[in-house]
């Protein structure tokens, strides 16, 4: 009994009866609502071809940094583990052994979202009935492994089996999108939509610009020699993109730091970057400058624009330099709103036509900055806590530090932001837990009714996420 894997049908819920009960039924109420998933980076290229994943260890473990970065801490090597150098040196190969590894550890994960988010996984998902311990590793792979390969585990019968009613990946803006042509043009009824991701041709800093940008040039074919061109190509893009099904944008940038440039010196950090002399001021006032594009870009299609500042990433060189980029090397950094955006806010914050979803690593911002900010812009709506903080107690500082400023209305309900395919109705369900638990609370202390808090629950759920990311409107 005691290596029975088991979820607890309260899990996450308060420990006072009265919230717990309540908070119960509210979950009852929304548990089986289709999913909404506006951003997130799984690949599109699973949905066209619709194979067969190939095991447990390529599915779960190699992809998902949040797995590697904690093996990583307590000194176990990403060859170990599988994961691809840069320059092909040969790692482990030997699935079950990788496997094995990570099973060996896993006790590691005790309390955190990845623990609840994988054993929700191997109970609802793969229906395994017991613990991943070193002992059972094997067996629970081969269970995994056979799973894999039955019909409904492959990528479209993932999508209808759990309700996942529209998924958004996230795309580079010189894509040609042939994954999404490919699954617009089978007739097949589940919405995958792109968003358009313009980090790698807006950031001149990247030692990957100029690459970028020629793909660019040639998927628009448009010779971007000039700013003026450039701004044309990415115009073209968005269009595109808009007719693949988009709704959004997505900016990762270091700071929401914005500015407007004259069209003279837009031109002259172009032109020197195009030389390869650009310097780091210049390649700030450059992002900062596209930014402000980015958002007139906004008014003009209609595309949501969402910008997730604050991480510095790649902080590691050693494990940049032999395994590239997305290997949990990526450390949040104080970030400030108010000032960096106020620029933008008041060139494009009271037009109708423009939205904009922020998303913070820094919570200390939640109360000072972003809910007094989503409080009174009518353009302005905050994310869902995002990556360190998505996670049963990132959920509810978040609420408490927000809600009472900003309200529930000027919040985009709940996006799970994964590349963990099989991850995302793990990723719902305890966001639906910790809401219901949350409104729970408030009923509790007579702050709200049942009544409002069951419209609210279905809104965080579901309402909110539609009308944010205007997917409605397609």
């Amino acid at each position: 009994m005691a290596d029975q894997l088991m979820l607890d049908e309260n899990r996450f819920f308060d420990a006072d009866p009265k919230i717990r009960g309540i908070a119960a039924k509210l979950y009852h109420s929304v548990e089986s609502l289709p999913i909404i998933s506006p951003h997130g980076h799984t690949e599109p290229r699973w949905f066209s071809e619709n194979e067969p994943f190939p095991d447990p260890t390529a599915l779960i473990l190699i992809p998902d940094h949040y797995i590697f970065r904690m093996l990583y801490s307590q000194g176990v090597t990403l060859e170990s583990l599988g994961v691809p150098t840069r320059d092909g040196t040969p790692v482990e190969s030997d699935h079950r052994k990788i496997w094995q590894c990570f099973a060996d550890h896993f006790y590691l994960f005790a309390g955190t979202p990845t623990a609840a988010w994988l054993k929700h996984e191997f109970s609802v998902v793969f229906e395994v009935d017991e613990k991943l311990t070193s002992r059972s590793a094997l067996a629970i792979y081969d269970h995994i492994a056979a799973q894999l390969k039955k019909p409904e585990f492959r990528p479209r019968a993932i999508l209808e089996r759990f309700k996942i009613e529209v998924l958004s990946t996230t795309d580079a803006a010189e894509s040609p999108l042939p994954h999404h042509k490919t699954i617009r043009d089978s007739g097949w009824a589940g919405r995958i939509i792109p968003a358009f991701r313009p980090d790698g041709v807006t950031d001149i800093s990247r030692p990957d610009w100029r690459h970028n940008l020629a793909v660019l040039s040639v998927t628009t074919g448009l010779d971007i020699s000039s700013f003026a061109v450039f701004i044309d190509a990415l115009e073209l893009q968005r269009r595109f993109f808009k007719s693949l099904g988009a709704t959004s944008t997505d900016h990762g940038v270091l700071t929401p730091f914005t500015q407007e440039l004259s069209k003279t010196a837009a031109e002259k950090i172009f032109q020197k970057a195009l030389a390869g002399t650009a310097d780091e001021t210049e390649a700030r006032q450059f992002t900062a400058h596209m930014l402000m594009e980015m958002a007139r870009m906004s008014v003009d299609d209609g595309l949501v624009m969402q910008i997730h500042p604050g991480s510095l990433r790649n902080h590691n060189k050693f494990i940049f330099d032999r395994f590239g980029l997305d290997k949990g090397a990526d450390i949040p950094q104080q970030t400030e709103f108010t000032k960096n955006l106020q620029p933008l806010l008041n060139k494009f914050g009271n037009n109708t036509n423009f939205s904009l979803i922020l998303f913070t690593l820094d919570e200390s911002t939640y109360s000072r900055e972003l809910a007094p900010l989503a409080g009174f812009y009518p353009c302005l709506k905050l994310g869902p806590p995002w990556w360190f903080h998505d996670s049963i107690e990132g959920m509810k500082r978040c609420r408490q530090r927000v809600i009472e400023t900003a309200g529930f209305y000027n919040t985009a309900g709940f996006n799970d932001d994964t590349r963990a395919l099989l991850s995302i109705p793990a990723r719902h369900d305890l966001a639906r837990r910790v809401d219901s638990n949350f409104l729970a609370g408030l009923v509790a202390r007579h702050i709200i009714d049942f009544a409002e808090a069951e419209d609210l629950v279905y809104e965080l759920t579901h309402g909110l996420v539609k009308r944010a990311y205007k997917l409605d409107d397609v």
